[in-house]
């Protein structure tokens, strides 16, 4: 488990409102270099490269069912590979159908809730949710709100602790997501009120953070919270879809929420 730093003054984007101030240009030089990002690719091809990938020494997922949600300004093809990898090592993975994941939180949540509940009635089962960036914000609210149909949360690179603690670019594009919102949607951010609530609320079923010191977009403070299970992994934040830590902590992760407790004698 990672180090839980110590708290930090309020956020800026307290609930209700829509993004912080304007005048905040976010944490522009605390940030690793922007462009570092790119190394995505070289952590791709050491994935395909290892072992691990092929299925070797895997424990079978059997069946159990995974709901996959991409992050911000990203759609489910973010994460095929990982999907064919869960599919290929056993288990029952289903993508988000979230092509460019950009509108209000509140309305993915409602379109996610239904993706949900089709998986969790189909199976029988409940679903573990692993979600990149801003999928792992959707996720733990998804599963604040329906934790009798989720096993597990596992969100990588996720600012739970702070959702506007991220690279000023990444914030400009909130910004501008904002905005396409009100004129699609005809409502201001005060939407998201309950979704933040819920976001900052203690988590209800187990769940995991995955982060990295050396995360571009993301402050890796920002996704380490007391109520989680954090774990730090070298990497991008781009890149931890495709990331071989990862999917080192995925083999002992998803096992263990097949599991159930042993009954009381």
């Amino acid at each position: 488990m990672g180090p839980v730093p110590e708290p930090s003054a309020p956020r800026a984007g307290l609930p209700g409102e829509e993004t912080p101030p304007h005048l905040q240009p976010g944490p522009w030089w605390r940030q690793p270099p922007f462009w570092r990002e790119g190394r995505w690719a070289r952590e791709y091809v050491q994935l395909r490269r290892h072992p691990l990938f092929a299925g070797r020494d895997v424990p079978d997922g059997r069946g159990r069912p995974v709901l996959l949600v991409p992050g911000f300004l990203a759609g489910d093809a973010s994460l095929a590979v990982m999907q064919n990898w869960l599919e290929r090592t056993g288990y029952h993975a289903e993508l988000s159908g979230i092509a460019f994941n950009v509108r209000y939180s509140e309305v993915v949540v409602r379109r996610l809730t239904m993706r949900l509940v089709d998986v969790y009635a189909w199976l029988g089962r409940r679903v573990i949710l692993i979600g990149h960036s801003r999928g792992g914000l959707l996720a733990k609210v998804l599963s604040h709100r329906h934790p009798e149909m989720v096993e597990r949360v596992v969100t990588l690179g996720s600012p739970l602790r702070d959702p506007y603690d991220v690279h000023p670019l990444t914030l400009a594009g909130v910004r501008l997501a904002h905005a396409f919102n009100f004129v699609r949607y005809g409502r201001t951010g005060a939407i998201e009120r309950r979704f933040l609530r819920d976001l900052e609320a203690p988590v209800r079923v187990p769940t995991t953070s995955v982060y990295s010191k050396t995360d571009g977009i993301v402050r890796w403070e920002a996704c380490v919270r007391p109520d989680l299970d954090n774990r730090e992994v070298r990497g991008s934040h781009v890149g931890l879809g495709v990331n071989l830590e990862v999917y080192e902590h995925l083999v002992r992760l998803l096992p263990a929420a097949g599991r159930r407790p042993a009954p009381p004698r």
